[in-house]
């Protein structure tokens, strides 16, 4: 790692001019108040409310209570000095039903909370799912029903009614792979489905939720450009035998390119021949659900955090990536292997920004020719963050991890336009599965009472975007 801790002038002057930088957060990580102003359940909130599901037994029912502390989360950000804030508007908290009226109060929260921002100088950028589905869409079958997808273009047609004079950019989904591999394939995420890979019907539904989403922002004047988030990890075999080469090349395909291929190029990739069973859903859809889904956008948003290696065999035991276990992974001919190589997360995640860097050279040689302008619309690390006696919280390893993988967002692509970065994420909070037991944040947030304290990572970036100014 680079030490850039105790030069942000020589940081800030590495940044192209006109470079975006901003925070990213999600709406039931942070905002709370899931029972207050008409807020109806979502599947996270019957998920969490299941014993077992989350790793430390602790729920999201107060997060760290943005939902009453915006004002003071809008001038923190204010004072770090960032460009954009990214954040997610709560479906259930709009539109309680998931179809039907809307809901004046959750409305009235997100237009203060968009005021704050603009008066603060903040340009917002909207994600309408970061995986909060209202509940009752869930019991009809969710996204693994098709009739979820106009449900979502009909929320769309109401934010963007309602606040699209106000937000520069608009996230259609975020991380359509996440929410099919981990809530629907092993479990381990809302809504708790194991089914493996029939899930990836729940991915295709969300990419037409997309396309549809993106057809009634415009269709209702939004003023803002329009966007998907997706989390892209390069992915190589542990060993050169034929087997991990193969595995690796279907790992890629459900962790990457059956998400960008549709959505930039407009079809499905070619599946391997042995595993066309497994992907037999996508050969089998409707050519006019592709048009759709491929519809030009403004931007593209990529969210990296670690590249993937795997190896050929089963695994010896069912934990993922997140640190919780997912019934059926024994059952799978291969696995992740470990990257022995490289420190890591308190995730347990290798830090390897080279690896960011190959992963955006592979994006630009797949889809230059057809990819708008690119977003990192997520990129952080979790840490064991430790309070000092007198109060303060010396994350010094974050602040190098941000300064490798932002400098590789500087430099490590040709032939693709990156025109920004959003750290994950602004302050400490509720990590899904979980719990509050991994800290992301460049703000300390005691979750006893509150307290909000900007850590050496949040004062680093203030003085790179300070010196950048």
């Amino acid at each position: 790692m680079s030490d850039w801790l105790h030069d942000p002038d020589g940081f800030a002057a590495m940044m192209p001019e006109g470079f975006e930088v901003g925070v990213s957060t999600a709406a039931f990580q942070i905002e709370g108040a899931v029972r207050e102003d008409g807020r109806g359940p979502s599947t996270w909130d019957t998920f969490m409310a299941e014993p077992g599901r989350i790793l430390d037994g602790s729920d999201a029912s107060v997060a760290t209570d943005h939902y009453h502390r915006y004002p003071e989360d809008v001038a923190l950000m204010r004072e770090l000095g960032v460009d954009s804030y990214r954040f997610s508007l709560a479906w259930p908290r709009i539109q309680p039903e998931g179809s039907g009226p809307r809901n004046k109060a959750g409305i009235a929260f997100y237009d203060r909370l968009l005021d704050e921002l603009l008066a603060a100088g903040i340009r917002p950028m909207a994600t309408l799912f970061h995986w909060d589905m209202p509940e009752p869409l869930q019991h009809k079958g969710g996204w693994m029903t098709r009739d979820t997808a106009p449900r979502f273009a009909d929320f769309a047609a109401i934010a963007g009614e309602a606040f699209g004079d106000r937000i520069d950019k608009w996230v259609t989904i975020n991380e359509p792979a996440t929410v099919t591999l981990y809530g629907y394939g092993l479990g381990i995420h809302a809504p708790g489905a194991t089914l493996m890979f029939d899930a990836l019907l729940a991915g295709h539904h969300q990419l037409l939720g997309h396309g549809l989403a993106v057809q009634a922002l415009r269709s209702v004047g939004v003023s803002g450009g329009i966007g998907i988030t997706n989390v892209h990890s390069p992915v190589e075999p542990a060993t050169n035998n034929f087997a991990a080469k193969q595995y690796a090349k279907v790992f890629d395909l459900v962790h990457n390119r059956i998400y960008a291929d549709p959505v930039l190029l407009g079809q499905y990739p070619k599946f391997p021949f042995l595993a066309r069973k497994e992907f037999r859903a996508l050969t089998e859809v409707n050519a006019d659900d592709l048009k759709i889904i491929s519809q030009p956008l403004d931007f593209y948003g990529l969210n990296y955090y670690m590249p993937h290696r795997v190896a050929a065999g089963t695994p010896t035991d069912n934990a993922t990536p997140d640190g919780v276990s997912a019934n059926g992974m024994e059952d799978l001919p291969f696995h992740l292997a470990e990257w022995p190589e490289f420190e890591s997360t308190g995730f347990g995640w290798p830090i390897a920004p080279e690896y960011f860097g190959v992963m955006l050279r592979e994006f630009a040689e797949l889809y230059s020719e057809k990819a708008p302008p690119l977003y990192i619309t997520e990129g952080g690390a979790s840490f064991n963050d430790v309070v000092a006696p007198d109060g303060t919280i010396d994350d010094s390893d974050r602040v190098n991890y941000l300064a490798d993988h932002m400098a590789e967002a500087f430099t490590g692509a040709s032939g693709i336009d990156v025109r920004g970065y959003y750290v994950w994420t602004l302050m400490d909070n509720w990590e899904w599965a979980s719990g509050f037991g991994e800290r992301f944040g460049l703000v300390h947030v005691d979750f006893a009472t509150q307290k909000r304290t900007p850590k050496t990572s949040f004062r680093w970036l203030q003085k790179v975007l300070s010196a950048r100014a």
